[in-house]
């Protein structure tokens, strides 16, 4: 398992991340909270190189109470 970044907004349905670094999950990557619970899957990267954004598509989780949290991405 490996820290992705916490969650800094939500827009059109999924959760934005910020990653922590250069390295990110490939697309469809499951991802989990902090306790293991599955979130939901990565479904775009975007932003610049050195520290991109990363969109979670949400599987039933209430975006809002997603903000602020650390997600995780489930090897």
């Amino acid at each position: 398992m490996k820290r992705i970044g916490s969650v800094v907004r939500t827009a059109q349905g999924v959760a934005i991340v910020r990653s922590e670094g250069e390295r990110y999950p490939d697309l469809g990557t499951t991802v989990v909270d902090e306790n293991l619970d599955e979130v939901g899957g990565v479904v775009d990267v975007f932003g610049p190189v050195d520290r991109p954004y990363v969109a979670i598509s949400p599987d039933e989780h209430e975006l809002t109470a997603l903000v602020g949290r650390p997600l995780y991405a489930r090897n």
